[in-house]
């Protein structure tokens, strides 16, 4: 539990991060985001996972699996 809470925690930071740090680009994307193509935001969803899933994988091969 205290792994999935640690988990959760990054990930809201990871969210927030961006509204702190530029929220007028961040503006800038949500005029933009209706205009992409469903298929186009899948894709680039399938690929950021597959991202997060590598640096997991990466990371763990570090510390011993």
């Amino acid at each position: 539990m205290e792994l999935f809470l640690s988990a959760l925690g990054l990930a809201l930071v990871f969210e927030g991060l961006p509204y702190a740090v530029a929220p007028a680009k961040v503006r800038q994307l949500a005029e933009i985001l209706p205009h992409l193509s469903n298929g186009f935001l899948q894709t680039l969803g399938v690929v950021v996972m597959l991202l997060g899933l590598a640096v997991i994988f990466i990371g763990r091969l570090g510390s011993g699996g």
